[in-house]
């Protein structure tokens, strides 16, 4: 994951794939619904 990814992600500018979402929070040592929300508004 790049620095641009990660400043994007921060932002609500960058949607990542389940699978990386998954990634993250087990870097964090926690569960993604402590890391991701869904917010529907951003789909088209």
């Amino acid at each position: 994951m790049t620095r641009q990814t990660i400043i994007a992600t921060e932002q609500g500018k960058y949607c990542p794939s389940l699978s990386l979402a998954f990634r993250i929070a087990r870097a964090f040592g926690v569960g993604i619904e402590e890391v991701f929300e869904y917010n529907n508004s951003n789909s088209n």
